[in-house]
Order: C-alpha cells, then structure tokens, then sequence
C-alpha cells in the first residue's frame, strides 16, 4: 500500500505542478500509454495553468478534498475553468486507476492522493479544503 501510495504521489506531483507527464520507467502507477486523451487533457492542463492560479489567487477558486478545484464565488469564467480542468483531471485520474488494474474502488483513492498533494503544492494566499472539509486559506 505504502509503495502504490508514493507511485501516486510521484506521478501526481509531476502531472500537476509541472503539467506534463515525465515518468521514470519503472515508476510502479503511472499512465502506463500514452492515448490521445490522456495527451490532451495534460495539455490542456497545461494551457490553462497560469489562468487557474489567477483564479486561485484571487480567492475564486480553491482546490478542494477530493482532488478537484472548486468555485468559491460566482464567476461564470472561473465556473467554466473549473469544469474544464476537473474533467481533464478525472481523464488522468481514471487512466491512472484502469492502467494500473487499480479496480473501480481505487478512483477515491487517487484522488484523495492527489488532493493531499495539492494542499501541499498550494501557493500562500490560496484556498485549500482540509480532509475535515474545512476550507482554509494557506499560510
């Protein structure tokens, strides 16, 4: 459980904050092919990066406990924003559960993971939910 955890983790970490995927070959998860998809929603994720942390900085959107971003004040733009970068998210989050024959209990878990990494990863200033579902801004 420990070494699927830090797979996680590591594959997590280098898909959100550098918004490309580089994995080491023998990493244990990790988006084992490469589909057209799964290119596109990293890319896309990569394309609206500075965007989203606008957004986060200026307290509309946070990143929340199940590993999405969530819209904290109305904004029809931040609101299509996070639409697009959730559903990109859950393409990775899901081909990292079916390439690695997870099974379908396994998506919480990964996003669970990939949440803690956000908090972790969150600039000062920005708006995090605890895992208590308590939302706090980062020191």
């Amino acid at each position: 459980m420990k070494k699927y955890v830090w797979g996680l983790i590591v594959v997590l970490v280098l898909s959100c904050v550098l918004a490309r995927v580089s994995f080491a070959q023998d990493s244990q998860y990790s988006i084992k092919t490469m589909t057209p998809q799964i290119k596109q929603a990293l890319e896309n994720r990569r394309d609206r990066f500075d965007e989203l942390e606008d957004w986060k900085a200026k307290g509309v959107i946070g990143e929340n406990n199940n590993g999405y971003v969530a819209l904290l004040q109305d904004n029809a733009e931040a609101e299509r924003l996070a639409i697009e970068e959730n559903a990109d998210r859950k393409i990775i989050y899901e081909a990292i559960v079916e390439q690695n024959n997870l099974g379908p209990d396994s998506l919480n878990i990964v996003e669970k993971v990939f949440a803690r990494v956000q908090r972790e990863k969150a600039e000062a200033g920005h708006k995090i939910q605890k895992e208590s579902a308590a939302w706090i801004t980062k020191e």
